[in-house]
């Protein structure tokens, strides 16, 4: 039997999007109040879908995909000991070169796991800025034509 597995957590975290590839007018335009020089902040919902394609089975023994336990401490030192209650441009050296885009915090998001759980297991992360905004992201994929 296979299953995917589907965890979340929440955390706060402040930001102000500006791109140093771009002039001060340049960014306000594109970014508009979010490109505010004191930043703004969010209460950000990272959900993650655990699944080794083809292959994740429910442990016969233990009846689960993966440990909980294990998975909590992974997303707490993947996602809320990096990113909860910080400034993303001054806090995380990540994205001192990268603009911080909720993108670029679902990237940065799966770069982190993808360190800690097994291999193949991470299937997807889904980060919610807002209730309007969300991100979703499979690691590197190709769009085809």
């Amino acid at each position: 039997r296979l299953a995917r597995l589907s965890r979340s957590v929440s955390f706060s975290a402040c930001h102000r999007l500006h791109s140093k590839s771009l002039s001060d007018e340049e960014n306000l335009k594109l970014f508009g109040k979010c490109n505010n020089p004191n930043g703004h902040g969010h209460n950000y919902k990272a959900r993650l879908l655990i699944s080794l394609l083809f292959s994740l089975q429910i442990d016969p023994v233990s009846g689960m995909v993966i440990n909980l336990t294990d998975l909590k401490q992974y997303m707490q030192e993947a996602i809320m000991e990096p990113l909860d209650h910080k400034n993303l441009d001054k806090d995380v050296p990540y994205f001192a070169e990268v603009v911080s885009t909720t993108e670029n915090v679902a990237v940065f998001i799966w770069e982190n796991l993808k360190k800690l759980l097994p291999m193949g297991t991470l299937y997807k992360v889904k980060v919610y800025e807002t209730d309007q905004n969300i991100v979703v992201y499979k690691g590197e994929e190709t769009i085809s034509e």
